[in-house]
């Protein structure tokens, strides 16, 4: 009966430091504010929502499940079906390949529209015309683009928010070049687009390169996450009276914070093997009104 109490006990006290240090980082967060929501977090929490529901959920609802059953711990259960749930972005390689499979397909498309424009054609006429070989990394921005247009949304309007369709910081300099030849419809668009489509099938490179020296520091990541939460599961299945001191509340107090520490050193790992995206040059004013003359952001001009 003592040692119930002393485990009540601490298990308040434990708690009660939670709770403490929760309230002070809420208070730090109120005090200093949360930085702006990038343009695409919408359509990211929309992704993620559909995963949850999808393949992805049902696995990590299916690892947390045999977790619980094998070790009988609730906080082992929800952090393997966590785990389970970022497995494929826990290295970053997976947004990496989108981000150059768009990078790859701006590059095309800016070819095609050059090619297009070679004809006497204007961005007008141009634009559209390009939709039917673009590449499905850039269909559903640039078919929005031209649906903005035919409902004659001004060129440059509709050009500054297909750039935050795409928030890719190397869009952000074809685009740009595209908002000045709207608005000043001045000769050299066609060389100009050459030497940007060069510009980014060179930038492509690099971080395919770059991409390729920092594979083994993510193959390192997954290795260390799966060997450590491994070798954990299998402990408590085959040898739980090794792991009996977190059966109780205490136990699982304490595997909560373990598993806090754990987690903030996968994020840091993860950090390690990201890639660093360079700022944006063209950003948008929150709540502008439609037919204003865009904004260009960070200091640049068009």
């Amino acid at each position: 009966m003592t040692n119930l109490t002393l485990s009540q006990m601490a298990l308040v006290a434990v708690l009660a430091g939670a709770l403490g240090g929760g309230g002070l980082f809420l208070l730090i967060v109120a005090i200093r504010g949360l930085p702006p929501a990038p343009p695409g977090s919408q359509s990211r929490l929309l992704r993620g929502l559909r995963d949850l529901a999808g393949v992805r959920g049902a696995v990590a609802l299916a690892a947390g499940g045999l977790t619980l059953l094998a070790t009988g711990w609730v906080v082992a259960g929800i952090g393997v079906g966590l785990l389970a749930f970022t497995w494929r972005g826990l290295s970053g390689a997976a947004g990496e390949r989108r981000a150059m499979a768009r990078l790859e397909a701006m590059a095309t498309w800016t070819e095609s529209l050059r090619d297009t424009i070679a004809g006497a054609v204007g961005l007008e006429q141009a634009i559209p015309a390009s939709l039917r070989v673009a590449a499905p990394a850039l269909a559903g921005p640039l078919a929005r683009l031209v649906d903005r247009m035919h409902v004659r949304v001004p060129l440059s309007d509709a050009l500054l928010r297909f750039a935050d369709d795409l928030d890719d910081p190397a869009a952000d300099l074809i685009i740009a070049a595209l908002i000045i030849n709207s608005r000043l419809r001045g000769p050299g668009l066609r060389d100009l687009l050459g030497s940007l489509s060069n510009a980014v099938r060179e930038e492509l490179d690099m971080r395919r390169k770059v991409n390729a020296d920092r594979r083994s520091t993510r193959r390192s990541v997954q290795i260390v996450v799966g060997v450590s939460v491994g070798m954990v599961i299998l402990l408590a299945s085959f040898d739980h009276a090794f792991l009996a001191p977190y059966d109780g509340p205490l136990g699982q107090a304490v595997l909560v914070v373990i598993a806090a520490m754990y987690a903030a050193g996968i994020m840091w790992l993860r950090r390690l093997a990201r890639f660093e995206a360079p700022q944006r040059l063209l950003t948008t004013v929150l709540g502008a009104v439609p037919g204003q003359a865009p904004a260009i952001g960070q200091g640049a001009t068009v």
